[in-house]
């Protein structure tokens, strides 16, 4: 329904969904934030056509009128950045669940409005800089202890430098309260802990840097085969049930980075709940302290306004930039694109833009884009390494990754962790696919791979070339069965079978296995690269392979990955040592039986 009026206040003259029309917008920018009708709808303008204004409201439209008002706020969607922001839980557009859930229960009411930090708390502030100095933008100017993990950094504003005219001293303030006054080339500007940041504007940095340390999840599949560096781009594509929240869960757990930004994107809720509640229970596994004192979430299920889930992603990300500034390494996990996809392309059409594949709007690769490449690793404006990794899963309908959101994403990251529908529903986990799978940080991270363990890349190539030739001769095996082999060949079936399930299978309820050092990821597939190569040259020697499968270190090789743990390598090595001297003692056993009885001649 479209109603025309002249009016010199702004009111709505059209409803579509979450699409609002509105006229009297002459005085309104693009992106401005807006609110809509009597309770005040959160609203961001996206287009503007004389004195039109289409607005994107990121709350529930239902008994919204035409007629209903339009006030400009004159800023545009901003989140909120201070000490709090570590341990909490927001929605789309930065409105802290807790809150919400105290003032109107279960359900979030239309038009409820909550701060996302508490302006009352007090945090002690301790001074970094004295009275007199120069600071330039981004420079930290006190600490603030905002977890036992966290010493968060109050930092000068971006757009702020100069000198240091007053600071206060070492106390308890609030987030409101001027810390500092800097005298700037166009006057004195107050420093206080709260900044406020538009979530579509990337935060500056001084250098883009080159990656070289790999993000050490645990997970042997990703960090032996696939790493991703510490500032790359991940995706996990797969189709219903192969396991993406479960693997970017683990991710999130186990990652060796300092910060965590949970993107719970169009998600179902059941999904999130699981993360709200086991994430306040979980162990960080290098402080031991609970996991939720260096992590964020960000939930916007799919039975939110589909609008806040389109800007979810990019409230996270400013998140994550905000605490890369203070040096932190960052890790991003949103699950998933493919939902924050379908939500660009029903505003696009509620938009009438014209449809490209699919139905997705043209934009799709530009927006893509826009998310990928805000992480990266960087030199801060304050002069420190840090870095921001983004992993995002991709839902492809029906597993199909030709589909238009998995290729887009295919050209802005660097590392592909495939999930196989086969591998899932036989309970391999995680059920990434060695062959569809590839990263291109490989070279990146080799020189940080060889101070760990020289030989890792020799091992890598060797494992996986082991199982790109099982692969064929499962081929060969379908139509003739395995008999018709030689058992070289069927030596690479079997060690390929260990590898498969000695090494990348991983279980998430083992204590021992749920997560795994590098040190010990290589030891694992050194060990089973030996029984490879011995093995080898026992067939080679005229051993038949039934005698090395009934190895007594064999069943011991299958279950080192549970039986021993990360601090027991030691008894790794002692295994390596069997699987020698019981092959060993096999070479000699049928040498012996192998050289013929010589009976001299009688004369």
């Amino acid at each position: 329904m479209t109603i025309v009026t002249k009016t010199a206040e702004p009111v709505v003259t059209r409803i579509s969904g979450p699409i609002v029309t509105a006229v009297g917008m002459y005085a309104a920018q693009m992106y401005e934030v807006v609110q809509v009708g009597s309770l005040g709808l959160v609203g961001e303008v996206v287009r503007l056509v004389g004195d039109y204004a289409t607005i994107q409201v990121y709350e529930d439209t239902t008994m919204l009128k035409p007629g209903a008002p339009v006030r400009c706020t004159g800023a545009p969607l901003s989140v909120w950045l201070g000490p709090g922001l570590v341990g909490s839980i927001y929605d789309g557009i930065q409105r802290p669940l807790p809150g919400i859930e105290a003032r109107s229960g279960a359900w979030i009411r239309r038009g409820e409005k909550v701060d996302p930090l508490d302006t009352e708390k007090r945090w002690t502030f301790e001074p970094l800089i004295s009275s007199g100095e120069m600071v330039t933008a981004g420079q930290a100017i006190g600490l603030v202890v905002e977890t036992p993990l966290v010493n968060h950094r109050i930092m000068t504003p971006p757009d702020i430098s100069g000198t240091v005219r007053s600071i206060v001293d070492k106390g308890d303030y609030g987030l409101l309260d001027p810390l500092a006054v800097i005298e700037t080339a166009t006057g004195p500007r107050e420093v206080t802990m709260l900044q406020r940041w538009p979530v579509r504007v990337p935060r500056p940095i001084s250098e883009r840097l080159r990656i070289t340390e790999p993000l050490i999840t645990g997970q042997r599949i990703i960090d032996t085969f696939f790493p991703i560096g510490k500032g790359g781009a991940a995706a996990i594509p797969g189709g219903f049930g192969t396991g993406k929240t479960i693997t970017q869960h683990q991710l999130a757990k186990w990652s060796d980075a300092e910060i965590i930004v949970f993107i719970g994107c169009g998600e179902r809720g059941n999904e999130m709940t699981d993360v709200l509640r086991e994430f306040p229970e979980l162990k960080d596994p290098r402080s031991g302290r609970p996991l939720m004192e260096r992590t964020i979430l960000i939930a916007n299920t799919s039975n939110m306004p589909v609008a806040a889930r389109e800007v979810s992603i990019y409230t996270g990300i400013t998140l994550a930039e905000y605490y890369r500034d203070m040096g932190f390494s960052v890790a991003v996990f949103a699950d998933s694109t493919s939902r924050w996809a379908e939500a660009l392309r029903e505003l696009a059409a509620r938009l009438e833009e014209m449809p490209a594949e699919e139905g997705f709007p043209a934009s799709l690769p530009t927006r893509l884009a826009q998310f990928y490449e805000r992480g990266g690793a960087v030199t801060t404006l304050a002069g420190e390494q840090a870095s921001v990794s983004i992993v995002g899963a991709v839902s492809p309908p029906g597993g199909d990754f030709s589909e238009p959101v998995t290729q887009h994403t295919r050209r802005f990251i660097r590392c592909f962790w495939a999930l196989d529908t086969e591998l899932a529903n036989a309970r391999h986990y995680p059920s990434i696919h060695w062959l569809h799978s590839y990263s291109e940080y490989v070279e990146d991270v080799a020189s940080w791979w060889k101070k760990e363990a020289p030989d890792w890349i020799d091992l890598r190539t060797e494992a996986l070339t082991l199982l790109q030739r099982e692969d064929r001769l499962q081929q060969i095996v379908k139509l003739v069965g395995p008999d018709v082999l030689p058992d070289g060949q069927r030596l690479i079936l079997f060690i390929a079978e260990i590898i498969k399930d000695g090494f990348l299978a991983q279980s998430a309820f083992d204590e021992n296995d749920m997560y795994c050092t590098p040190e010990r990821q290589v030891m694992l597939l050194r060990i089973i690269l030996t029984l490879y190569r011995r093995g080898r040259d026992l067939i080679q020697g005229g051993v038949p392979l039934a005698r090395i499968r009934s190895l007594g270190c064999v069943p011991h090789l299958l279950r080192a990955k549970t039986a021993f743990g990360n601090r027991e390598l030691e008894k790794l090595t002692e295994l390596e040592g069997r699987i020698m001297e019981e092959t060993e003692t096999l070479a000699k056993e049928y040498a012996k039986e192998a050289t013929p009885i010589c009976t001299p001649l009688l004369t």
